[in-house]
């Protein structure tokens, strides 16, 4: 699929399915620019920026850069996140419950707000949201972080509805248990929470998909070059899970 001179934003971009996001657009012959706490190294022809996501000042500083980097934006994949803390309900801390719903909230209505304005006046773009099968399921132990996916897909659903008229199509992706270092440190603190061995956790990720299996940062990539290409160009509204089909959580 070619993107052949499109505008990409990705907002945590710096490693995991973002960083994935930014090889690929690049290869499919987008201008890419990201922002995280952390860009990390940055790959030629991008414009990888640091930033906190849930920081109003710092992002509009980041925008202000991207703009005059490439003009302005035709994707926006909003796909910084946190996985939050991991406790029953009646331990859950409340600056820990409020520091997870900013990350995965806030970062995307800022995001999402700023390339609104520009789509819209343009009557084009793609909008993509990173939820999570979370988003769809209950989660013991993870009340911040599946409240945050779920809210995920209302402002999805909502944002779908408002750009609809603009030519603008907006979705979300829901992955799966995602390999690589955040998942297995997700592990470890369900295991914890729970008392049980991370080997056992890891396990019921991948025994409660049909597939039976964790999925990877490409398949995320593969997704979301889809929907945001010429193929995907009916598609709006919609909460895509990355997932290998879950049957249960854990």
């Amino acid at each position: 699929m070619s993107h052949e001179g499109q505008r990409i934003f990705i907002t945590a971009g710096g490693a995991g399915i973002g960083a994935c996001l930014v090889r690929r657009y690049l290869a499919a012959g987008a201008r890419v620019a990201y922002c995280d706490l952390d860009p990390g190294e940055v790959p030629d022809g991008a414009l990888g920026l640091q930033a906190d996501v849930t920081d109003e000042a710092q992002m509009l500083d980041v925008f202000a850069q991207v703009e005059g980097w490439m003009g302005g934006v035709d994707i926006l994949c909003a796909n910084a996140g946190t996985g939050g803390p991991a406790a029953p309900l009646q331990d859950m801390d409340f600056a820990e419950w409020r520091a997870c719903l900013s990350a995965n909230l806030d970062g995307a209505f800022l995001a999402g707000r700023w390339a609104a304005g520009h789509m819209a006046s343009q009557g084009r773009g793609a909008i993509v949201l990173t939820s999570s099968t979370s988003g769809q399921w209950g989660v013991p132990t993870r009340s911040p972080y599946v409240a945050a996916k779920w809210g995920v897909l209302g402002l999805m659903k909502t944002w779908a509805m408002e750009l609809g008229p603009s030519g603008v199509r907006v979705n979300a992706i829901c992955p799966g248990a995602v390999e690589g270092p955040r998942m297995e440190r997700v592990v470890a603190m369900e295991a914890a929470a729970r008392g049980v061995p991370e080997r056992d956790v890891r396990a019921l990720y991948a025994e409660g998909n049909s597939l039976g299996t964790w999925v990877t940062a490409e398949d995320l990539a593969d997704t979301v070059l889809f929907l945001t290409s010429s193929q995907g160009a009916m598609i709006s509204g919609q909460a895509i899970a990355v997932d290998g089909h879950t049957e249960r959580m854990t």
